[in-house]
């Protein structure tokens, strides 16, 4: 845990909760109505227009653009088409961070029956793929756009700065090119002025909509990318005793690989995962390949749990194929760190989430298997990353498709749930941070 987060952690301690009167809480939600259908015609703007990693020009050009005309001050072009926008409350005081992603993913939209769905197409890994915001990024760049309008009429009721950060990148930089959290970070977005605390938040399918979902420490996975090579003697399919077959070793490998996680770690402590997505070998029915490739994706909650799988799966792979006169080359690239959501300031933002859900409407999450890069910020100082669900009352939540599909639908009466959301934080966390 680095200085500055020590330090922020031991004021938390000593300040009580804080939340902001009923009057302002009553201007949040009059302006969300306000707003709404503001909200809905720009969601539905950049759904239509969706951008891949790295290449949100027109998202980014959009979201300066409208900030700059609220009067904040406004960064461009940062980790590559990342927006930063400062806003000043009526008198100094503290610095707190509000996130929201703009990035889209290479998936298909072509049968949606929605009158604003995408038919965007761009080039990604050297392909023309079609383009669809099938994560909810959409919404959270509308809803974090809303929130600064908001705030900034309602800027002579709290002081301190908000800092806004648009970012893009999300789902990962194209291969060849950094991006992302990591590199707003190195771009310098938690300094000049340094926020004491970030908040963000992500919409979430079969979770019913309009409720909020937190979790405190551990909240979603990290995620490393797995690559095994399995090199054996390429020969003719009905002589396999000529050669050394990598097919073999590679389910003999795949099937060691499970008993990572059934036999090998304390499961009590915290779960987590190791997946074979992906087998390349051969090119036809009679000869025996030389090398097959695996590529797959380990999940973990704990940091030492994650470098202790690595090792064990390195490990697995290369004495498995040993045994068989086979050679295993294992390459893990480590990806996002766990989403860890700082306990003490995820207790004292409780009750801002309950003010604008409603408390019968926010509860304890549980575990999410998918990664996000705000982890990253989370290293450097506390944050609270929290979900929103976008599923009606009335639909099948175990039929519901989910995020990253390209049958991903949104109920968009939950999205001024998620402003009042961030508004709430962000005027309390000011508050909290700002006592002496």
């Amino acid at each position: 845990m680095s200085f500055m987060l020590i330090m922020i952690n031991e004021q938390l301690t000593a300040n009580p909760t804080m939340t902001q009167p009923a009057s302002i809480q009553l201007l949040i939600e009059q302006y969300c109505q306000q707003f709404i259908n503001e909200l809905v015609a720009l969601r539905r703007d950049f759904h239509q227009h969706p951008e891949l990693s790295n290449r949100e020009y027109r998202t980014s050009r959009i979201v300066a653009t409208y900030l700059e005309q609220l009067g904040l001050s406004v960064t461009r072009e940062v980790a590559h088409t990342g927006v930063v926008g400062l806003l000043h409350g009526s008198q100094p005081g503290p610095t707190i961070a509000l996130r929201a992603d703009m990035d889209a993913l290479p998936v298909s939209e072509n049968h949606s029956t929605l009158s604003f769905a995408s038919h965007v197409k761009s080039e990604y890994e050297g392909k023309e793929v079609d383009v669809m915001h099938a994560c909810g990024h959409d919404c959270h760049t509308a809803i974090l756009l809303i929130v600064a309008k908001i705030l900034s009429n309602l800027k002579e009721h709290w002081q301190g700065t908000i800092k806004f950060i648009f970012q893009p990148a999300e789902e990962g930089p194209p291969e060849g090119e950094e991006g992302g959290a990591e590199l707003m970070i190195a771009e310098g977005v938690l300094n000049d002025p340094a926020p004491l605390a970030i908040f963000g938040l992500h919409v979430i399918a079969g979770m019913k909509s309009g409720h909020i979902g937190y979790r405190s420490g551990a909240a979603m996975a990290s995620s490393d990318t797995l690559k095994i090579t399995i090199k054996g003697n390429q020969t003719h399919g009905a002589m396999p005793w000529l050669g050394v077959d990598p097919i073999v070793v590679a389910s003999q490998v795949i099937l060691g690989l499970q008993t990572i996680t059934s036999r090998q770690i304390d499961v009590t402590h915290e779960p987590a995962i190791v997946t074979i997505a992906c087998i390349q070998g051969g090119i036809r029915d009679n000869i025996i390949p030389d090398q097959v490739k695996l590529l797959g994706t380990i999940r973990t909650f704990d940091e030492d749990m994650r470098v202790d799988i690595a090792k064990r799966v390195t490990e697995t792979a290369k004495h498995i194929a040993m045994s068989a006169g086979a050679q295993a080359e294992v390459q893990i690239d480590r990806g996002y760190s766990v989403t860890v959501n700082d306990p003490q300031l995820t207790e004292k933002m409780v009750h801002s989430l309950e003010i604008a859900a409603g408390k019968e409407k926010v509860f304890i999450a549980p575990k999410l298997t998918g990664a996000e890069d705000f982890s990253k910020y989370q290293q450097y100082i506390p944050g609270l990353f929290f979900f929103l669900g976008i599923t009606p009352e009335e639909s099948s939540h175990g039929q519901a498709a989910p995020n990253h599909s390209p049958h991903f639908t949104v109920d968009e009466s939950a999205l001024p749930v998620g402003v009042k959301a961030l508004c709430q934080l962000a005027i309390d966390a000011l508050s909290l941070f700002g006592q002496k």
